[in-house]
């Protein structure tokens, strides 16, 4: 019985993680309702307080398991068997498609911006779940500096927020640029052409 009563804790948690995160990614922070949350898990305010303390509770619950899900794809792409200029450009592709398939990880940094970053400062363990990737890749950077095919003056965390950048403004301004232009920057027939562009910049920006 207490197994049993330990898994339906895991996944009435995990339930109101993903639902608190389709809510908070459409309506933000102060649009987001506890109300709205519970009703679609089909449980009750109560028990979202018992699980996580409170609204900002389970927004910066939410916040924790968005990062820690893309750092955790990084940390399984393998690369260390590969040459530093391929490791990159799998690191570059791990982000490529994580961004794509998370569409409200996407919305939901742009939530926390919008708000100056002021409910991310109090998880402190956003900072060492992001230090990861930028420690991921300085030592495939400090691989090919020792192979003579990088610069040596490259930092760590200009090539991550290059690679970051490409990622989320193809998902975030999909439709902007899309009424601007004509052109759906998700559109299946110009992906691979967007995922090899990426790598190209990344791997030509850091060769010597």
């Amino acid at each position: 019985m207490t197994q049993e009563r330990q898994r339906d804790a895991v996944r009435t948690r995990t339930d109101l993680l993903d639902v608190a995160t389709d809510e908070f990614a459409e309506r933000g922070y102060s649009g987001a309702r506890v109300d709205e949350i519970a009703a679609r898990t089909r449980t009750t305010k109560r028990m979202i307080y018992y699980y996580f303390g409170g609204k900002e509770q389970l927004y910066l619950a939410v916040l924790e398991r968005a990062y820690a899900e893309i750092r955790a794809a990084e940390q399984t792409a393998d690369v260390d068997h590969l040459d530093p200029p391929a490791a990159v450009r799998r690191l570059a592709e791990v982000t490529f498609d994580h961004h794509e398939a998370h569409p409200a990880f996407i919305k939901l940094v742009g939530v926390e911006n919008a708000q100056h970053a002021k409910h991310m400062n109090h998880v402190a363990r956003l900072v060492d779940l992001n230090s990861s990737a930028v420690d991921l890749l300085r030592g495939v950077l400090d691989r090919g500096v020792r192979d003579g095919v990088f610069r040596d003056d490259v930092d760590a965390l200009d090539v991550h927020m290059m690679i970051s950048s490409f990622c989320f403004f193809r998902v975030a301004n999909r439709h902007t640029w899309g009424a601007l232009f004509d052109r759906d920057l998700l559109a299946p027939d110009r992906r691979e052409h967007y995922r090899t562009m990426l790598g190209d910049l990344v791997t030509g920006y850091l060769r010597k």
